[in-house]
């Protein structure tokens, strides 16, 4: 009787809780990898030592990144000096172009007064000449009639010569006024081809100026893309310059040290490991059919087997697959004989703050949670 009173009253308080023994306490393992090739020089760590962020861990050989650095700070300077050398370009080739081109249409006007001064002579030309050949068909009628008189003595010898002296002047100016129409036309030809060249050489201008403004504008805007380029390329040399200073990401203590002093390493390599020894937490592999009872927020007692030592928890969550389907090789049920065989699900339990020992948890330890679901 007694003992079928101790079976019930331990079966009841069985009830209350699930447990297992497939459960250990988990943590981050953080990889400190190299980020550049290089050479180790120091190593500050050993394994199992604590450390905290920041904290120096490796040191690379510096002096090909300090000489690429040095190339790099020489790139920039020399690309700053042909900005700085290509950039008063610009306001000077826009004041040549206002020079050229308020050249180009002065010289346009100047041609253009001097075509109509032209053609105003040449009018005045023109007029003279009609004026003398209107006196000089006068004149020669009179030397035509004066001809008849003095062949009949109708006229003295004085007044035939006289005639004749303005006939002959009278022709002496249709001459010369015939020459300087001539003359005169030939300036407004001139005139005006200065004119036809002067708006040509404007145009040209006018074409041009906008192309070499604009050829550069090009050029300083490439001389500034080179110089921002080599300021990039500078920032990138001086951060793989830091990067042969390998310092710790978190806190926490080494393991698996594989850097050695003289060793040549790729970016990308672990050197070490470093576990966190804060925010550890368990997986605990129940089986599926222990989760019908269990639920997120439900307390956790947790026995530690190394340190023989109970830590209160709560189920934080509940994996989104068993073991066996998350795994790289998952089992494949389709084919063969199947044996359905109970599966573990992995149940997160966080630990609860401040209890005395946490600080001796270490991942990997083997525990026994036992969550109460009642």
């Amino acid at each position: 009787m007694v003992l079928s009173t101790a079976a019930l009253i331990y079966w009841l308080y069985a009830r209350q809780f699930e447990s297992t023994d497939d459960a250990q306490v988990d943590g981050h393992l953080n990889p400190v990898t190299a980020r550049v090739d290089g050479t180790i020089v120091r190593v500050y760590v050993e394994d199992n030592q604590t450390v905290s962020t920041g904290e120096p861990l490796v040191d690379l050989d510096t002096r090909d990144f300090q000489v690429a650095l040095d190339q790099a700070r020489a790139q920039l300077a020399q690309a700053r000096t042909q900005v700085s050398a290509q950039q008063p370009n610009v306001p000077i080739t826009q004041a040549e172009n206002v020079t050229n081109l308020s050249s180009g249409e002065a010289q346009v006007a100047s041609s253009r007064a001097a075509l109509e001064t032209a053609e105003r002579d040449r009018d005045t030309a023109r007029a003279r000449l009609a004026e003398s050949e209107a006196l000089n068909t006068r004149a020669q009628a009179d030397f035509e009639r004066y001809k008849l008189l003095i062949a009949k003595d109708e006229v003295s010898q004085q007044e035939y010569d006289q005639i004749v002296a303005t006939a002959k002047s009278q022709a002496a100016t249709v001459a010369a006024n015939q020459a300087a129409l001539s003359a005169a036309e030939h300036t407004v030809d001139q005139r005006r081809a200065q004119v036809a060249e002067s708006q040509a050489r404007l145009a040209q201008y006018q074409k041009t100026a906008s192309q070499m403004l604009a050829i550069r504008r090009a050029t300083v805007q490439s001389q500034r893309a080179a110089a921002d380029t080599a300021e990039a390329e500078l920032e990138q040399a001086q951060l793989k310059l830091s990067y042969t200073k390998i310092v710790a990401p978190v806190d926490g203590i080494v393991l698996r040290r594989s850097a050695e002093v003289g060793a040549h390493i790729s970016a990308g390599q672990q050197l070490m490991q470093i576990a966190q020894m804060k925010g550890l937490w368990v997986t605990a592999n129940f089986k599926e059919t222990q989760l019908r009872a269990i639920k997120h927020g439900q307390s956790a007692r947790i026995h530690v087997d190394a340190l023989e030592e109970d830590f209160e928890g709560v189920i934080e969550n509940i994996g989104a697959a068993t073991g066996a389907v998350a795994s790289v090789l998952p089992p494949e049920n389709a084919t063969g004989n199947f044996v359905k065989v109970v599966q573990r699900i992995p149940v997160r339990i966080r630990f609860n703050p401040n209890q005395d020992g946490l600080a001796r948890l270490r991942p990997g330890m083997s525990v026994e949670p036992k969550v109460r679901i009642q």
